[in-house]
């Protein structure tokens, strides 16, 4: 009885943990991106420095996954939540690396012109935070409707990557003057396009967690 206690404390300790690094990756991509939009390169630099503390997070968390594995030998519900707990990490830290991404992304374009206004950008930009403001909430919810919703975006997300590579390009031949910003855009959004895909991974990660079915690779409609 007193090692169940134990295990169900730790159990609670790993939840907090995870919504901890959950807040601060969601944090650094919004930043990434007002960094990018706004060309903040005082924003950049402390969403750089900032990386730092969620890779220490993700290590104290791997830790205490271990420790629960093999001392609390958890089972059924508990071990789903302990294992998806573990993947999800790895792709919150993904998530605060493809920050960091954006934020040199954003230092350099801070030194340069600004680029035209493009609506796809700005539309790409919501539709990969909804996704992972989505995706966290349901792991918080344990809800899976809320995280299938999450795969289902990644399409759109998709497609709107695809169209603006094809504008940036387009763009880069016809201004050359542009192609060294337009190369850093398109670096921009290919790590929007991973957030995305991070985010539908996390989503996976809850599925598995509430209903013990793995839809990794086949999580989108």
């Amino acid at each position: 009885m007193e090692q169940r206690a134990h295990f169900t404390e730790k159990l609670e300790e790993l939840k907090m943990l995870v919504l901890r690094m959950a807040a601060m990756c969601e944090r650094a991509v919004r930043n990434s991106l007002k960094a990018y939009f706004e060309t903040d390169a005082v924003l950049a630099e402390e969403i750089i420095e900032a990386d730092n503390d969620i890779n220490e997070l993700e290590d104290q968390i791997d830790k205490l996954v271990l420790e629960m594995l093999a001392l609390g030998q958890p089972m059924a519900g508990d071990l789903r939540t302990v294992l998806g707990s573990g993947r999800i990490i790895i792709n919150l830290e993904r998530l605060g690396d493809e920050a960091v991404n954006m934020a040199h992304r954003a230092l350099f374009l801070s030194t340069r012109p600004p680029l035209p206004h493009n609506e796809h950008m700005e539309q790409l930009a919501d539709t990969v935070t909804r996704m992972l403001s989505m995706a966290l909430k349901a792991f918080v919810d344990r809800d899976v409707k809320l995280a299938e919703q999450v795969c289902n975006m990644d399409n759109l997300a998709d497609e709107l990557y695809i169209k603006l590579l094809k504008e940036y390009i387009s763009g880069m031949v016809t201004e050359t003057r542009v192609v060294e910003r337009g190369v850093h855009a398109i670096l921009a959004i290919r790590h929007l396009e991973r957030i995305g895909d991070l985010s539908t991974n996390v989503s996976e990660s809850v599925i598995f967690i509430v209903q013990g079915e793995s839809v990794k690779h086949r999580c989108k409609a």
